[in-house]
């Protein structure tokens, strides 16, 4: 509750400036049909108003500007239009519609939830095996020298090839080889999700200190009695902090590999928005996005609680 009132401030200041900002914003399009309906708009003429300046034409014609919170397809929708999208194409088209889940007994095609599902699933996959890849990797470059001089330059290299030109060639090639479906986009999640997993595993499995390690030789302990009883340990912090990075990445792969698919999925849906100018669907469908990627990483963080607690740490 204490952090209530902060978290309310800040979402107010969003949203104000998401209302004025739709303003300069929309005013080409609202000058455009106020002077259909015959209003006198100045200048006259979309085309003499096309390179003037949009806070100019805001200023000059401030008694027209009513319709930039409620026009059909606009260059940015008001907060209320995003919010209407998102019922209409959640909780009403499940209801109500005819393609429902209540009147059909399957999740409608044009419905977020229908293409969230989708989206998740290649999310879910892909973060499994980025992570387990990404952990498996860190275990090989903190015990083996030969793949800390080789595994992880390369690694790092991977991450500046960019991933809206690589999921196109991925999802060619494999596709090529008869691999398509959900398996394309959760190799493109993998790769974006097992790079801070190794990062911070390697960060986690390296931070005990010389006097820990000294006390296990000490105590005549194999390598495998110091990784089990101080490095994994000490790595679970390090671990669940990137596996949260790790999560999000993943879904950004997860919707970046829908766009050149087209078969479903939040990728997909906001490339259907965009080719018809429904921006609208658009941002309703970032705000999903959103709010699968706030759910998991929540996920992530109680499974970390329980695991901290387990370890006989403070939650």
């Amino acid at each position: 509750m204490r952090n209530l009132g902060p978290i309310l401030t800040v979402v107010a200041v969003i949203v104000g400036l998401w209302y004025i900002a739709c303003v300069p914003m929309n005013v080409q399009e609202v000058l455009t049909n106020a002077e259909r309906a015959g209003e006198v708009v100045q200048p006259e003429g979309a085309s003499t108003r096309r390179d003037m300046s949009r806070i100019g034409l805001a200023f000059s014609n401030s008694d027209l500007l009513g319709e930039s919170w409620s026009t059909d397809r606009a260059r940015l929708p008001s907060p209320h239009q995003v919010v209407a999208e998102l019922w209409s194409s959640t909780w009403d088209e499940e209801v109500n519609g005819r393609r429902g889940i209540v009147n059909s007994g399957t999740l409608s095609n044009r419905s977020l939830i229908y293409h969230g599902w989708i989206t998740l699933g290649a999310t879910v996959v892909g973060f499994l095996i980025g992570s387990g890849l990404g952990i498996l990797l860190a275990v090989g470059i903190v015990h083996s020298r030969t793949m800390d001089m080789s595994v992880m330059p390369w690694a790092i290299v991977s991450q500046t090839i960019p991933i809206v030109a690589l999921a196109p060639m991925i999802i060619v090639v494999l596709y090529s080889i008869g691999v398509e479906g959900l398996l394309p986009k959760a190799v493109i999640s993998a790769y974006l999700s097992f790079f801070p997993v190794v990062v911070g595993m390697v960060k986690g499995l390296r931070s005990p200190d010389a006097m820990q390690l000294d006390l296990l030789q000490t105590y005549n302990a194999s390598r495998s009695q110091t990784f089990w009883m101080l490095r994994l340990p000490s790595s679970v912090p390090y671990l669940f902090a990137s596996l949260k990075i790790g999560i999000a990445a993943s879904l950004v792969g997860a919707i970046v590999g829908e766009l050149p698919v087209q078969r479903g999925g939040l990728g997909a849906r906001m490339l259907g928005g965009s080719y018809y100018g429904q921006t609208e669907q658009i941002w309703a469908a970032l705000f999903f996005a959103a709010a699968i990627a706030a759910v998991l990483v929540w996920f992530i963080g109680w499974v970390e609680r329980r695991t901290m607690k387990l370890m006989g740490a403070e939650a």
